[in-house]
């Protein structure tokens, strides 16, 4: 069973890596999540490329502790595809207005969040190998966010970097990326902080305030 120091360390192996096959060329590292910014800031260092994040917000089926979607800086809502259809259409039918509004809130919130410069400019994606970035991937929800908010997009490739996955997600991410790289997969994953010594991220804020002064000193 393999455990890192930190997400940094764990962006250094993965750096190494990556290193050889995109030091020259054209990439960007788009982090899924806080945990992902910390892992891809060697990444991005390495390769010497821009590090951006993609915002999002899970809403939850009331009373269920069950995941319904997903929704991102775009205002884009993502279905949990481990649901049915039959069953989504369920859950949006009988709390129709409730998840309406949770929609809402979520999008809400992460406006106040990222502010007007918060948005992921997509000319810093287009026409480059684009590395999605995690310090975990246990569910497949996240990565599906991540490939809606790029279906507009014209990409060159897309890369899946993460130390840790779980079976289930290395399954679907297979039939999607064109490549992968993942330290170790999971059978049984617990919780992605259970795989680090240290979880002692930065705030939330904090790291939307790293990222915007990254792509600012990156154009």
């Amino acid at each position: 069973m393999m455990y890192f120091h930190s997400r940094a360390e764990a962006g250094e192996q993965l750096a190494r890596e990556l290193f050889d096959k995109y030091r020259y060329e054209n990439v960007a590292l788009v982090a899924l999540g806080d945990g992902g910014v910390a892992v891809g800031e060697p990444i991005a260092e390495r390769l010497h490329c821009v590090l951006t994040l993609l915002v999002s917000e899970d809403v939850e089926v009331p009373g269920e502790n069950q995941l319904f979607g997903s929704v991102s800086q775009t205002g884009q809502f993502t279905m949990n595809s481990e649901l049915g259809e039959g069953q989504f259409n369920e859950y949006a039918y009988e709390y129709h207005n409730y998840l309406e509004e949770q929609k809402r809130q979520a999008f809400n919130r992460i406006n106040r969040l990222i502010g007007d410069g918060g948005v992921i400019d997509r000319d810093l994606l287009q026409d480059h190998t684009v590395i999605l970035v995690s310090d975990g991937l246990k569910d497949v929800m996240t990565i599906d966010v991540a490939l809606d908010f790029l279906k507009p997009i014209r990409i060159q490739k897309l890369v899946v970097a993460s130390p840790i996955a779980s079976v289930e997600v290395v399954d679907k991410v297979h039939m999607i990326a064109d490549e992968l790289h993942i330290i170790d997969v999971k059978a049984n994953y617990i919780d992605t902080d259970h795989y680090y010594d240290q979880n002692d991220l930065p705030s939330h804020e904090e790291t939307i305030a790293k990222i915007n002064q990254i792509i600012l000193n990156w154009r």
